[in-house]
C-alpha cells in the first residue's frame, strides 16, 4: 500500500512502567510518520498524551498520536506490576503485529515489558521476538542492536553460557548469516554487507588450542557463504574486531553470544541505541532499555532510546516499501 509517509504502530509495553509516558512524551514529534499507539487511551492520557482515534483510512494529515484502542484489564498505577493485564500487553503486541502483516502498518516500534510479571499471570513468555517469531511464522529470528554506526548481530541470545557452544551448529550460523545479509540489503540498502564474524573462544581459538568451534563450524561455513559472493570476515577474535580498525567500512558484527557483543554495543549508545529484529516478515524495532518500574510517574524517563526506534523504523520501512 503506497502511502504519503509510513504509518508506524507503537506498543508503550508494560502499563505500570515508563512505556506510557515515553510514547506521551515523543507524540507530534515525527511528522514525517503516522504515530498509532496500541493501548488503552485514558492509560496514555494519563501519562500526559493528547491522543486521538485512528482510522485508517482517513486523510494522514495528524501529526499528533492516534490511537487504536486497547483496553486494560485494572487500572494501571506506575510501578506497581499487575499480573492482570499482562493479556493486554501481548494482545497489543499481537494487533501491531497483526496490522504490519495486513499492510495496515508499515512497521512496530515496542516499548519495554516485563517478562516477569507476565510469567507470574500464567502466560509462559520468552520475549517479544520469540513472540514476534511464532506469531508471525518466521524460522529464524535475529536480533541485532544499533547505536550510532555500529550494528551488532547475535547467533545466540538469551541462553546460559554453558548451553552457548552446543547451540552453535553449522544450520544456525548459516541461517542466522543468511538473514543477516538479506536484511541489511533489504531493510539499509546495503549493496554487499561487509559482516565481521567473531570468533567463540579466546583468541577464535587460537589455532584449536583454545576450543575447536571456529576450525570445526565457522570456519567451514563462512568459507562456504564466501563462495557464494557474501563478504564475510572471521572468525576474528572478540576482544580485538570491536577496534577502530576492524570496525572501520563493517557494516555489522556478528557476536556468538549475547554477553560477546553487546556489552560493547551499550558502552557505546546506552540510552540510544535501538534493538531490530532480523529474520521477521515485518519491521520490528525496540528500545534498548526496561521498564524502569522506580522512574515510572516521575516523568523523568529519557526518551531517547525510542526516538531513536522510531527512526530507524521509518527508514527501514522506506528501504522495503
Amino acid at each position: 500500500m503506497r502511502r504519503d509517509r509510513p504509518v508506524i504502530a507503537i506498543t508503550p509495553g508494560e502499563p505500570a512502567g515508563i512505556g506510557p509516558e515515553l510514547v506521551a512524551a515523543i507524540a507530534g514529534d515525527f511528522p514525517e510518520a503516522r504515530l498509532v499507539a496500541i493501548a488503552d487511551p485514558d492509560l496514555l492520557r494519563q501519562a500526559g498524551a493528547d491522543t486521538h482515534p485512528f482510522h485508517p483510512d482517513q486523510p494522514s494529515t495528524d501529526n499528533g498520536l492516534a490511537v487504536e484502542a486497547v483496553s486494560l484489564a485494572a487500572p494501571a498505577v506506575p510501578g506497581r506490576l499487575d499480573p492482570a493485564n499482562a493479556a493486554y500487553v501481548l494482545e497489543t503486541l499481537r494487533i501491531a503485529a497483526e496490522g504490519c502483516l495486513e499492510g495496515r502498518f508499515d512497521a512496530m516500534v515496542t516499548g519495554p515489558v516485563h517478562k516477569g510479571v507476565i510469567n507470574e499471570s500464567g502466560i509462559t513468555f520468552s520475549g517479544h521476538t520469540e513472540f514476534l517469531a511464532e506469531l508471525t511464522g518466521a524460522p529464524m529470528p535475529v536480533m541485532m542492536l544499533a547505536a550510532d554506526t555500529l550494528r551488532v548481530a547475535l547467533v545466540t541470545t538469551h541462553l546460559p553460557l554453558r548451553a552457548v557452544a552446543d547451540a552453535i551448529t553449522a544450520a544456525r550460523l548459516e541461517q542466522v548469516i543468511r538473514v543477516l545479509d538479506g536484511d541489511l540489503k533489504r531493510d539499509y540498502g546495503i549493496t554487499r554487507p561487509r559482516i565481521l564474524v567473531a570468533g567463540l573462544n579466546p583468541h577464535a581459538g587460537e589455532s584449536g588450542h583454545m576450543g575447536d568451534e571456529e576450525i570445526r563450524i565457522i570456519t567451514p561455513v563462512l568459507n562456504q557463504l564466501r563462495e557464494q559472493g557474501m563478504n564475510l570476515e572471521g572468525p576474528l577474535p572478540a576482544d580485538t574486531l570491536f577496534t577502530p580498525r576492524h570496525l572501520a567500512g563493517a557494516d555489522a558484527v556478528l557476536a556468538m553470544y549475547h554477553d560477546q557483543g553487546l556489552p560493547v554495543l551499550k558502552h557505546v549508545g546506552f540510552g540510544h541505541a535501538v534493538n531490530i529484529t532480523l529474520g521477521l516478515p515485518i519491521i520490528r524495532t525496540s528500545v534498548d532499555h526496561g521498564t524502569a518500574l522506580d522512574l515510572a510517574g516521575r516523568h523523568q524517563a529519557d526518551s531517547a532510546s525510542l526516538r531513536a526506534a522510531i527512526t530507524e523504523a521509518i527508514r527501514m520501512a522506506g528501504h522495503r516499501h
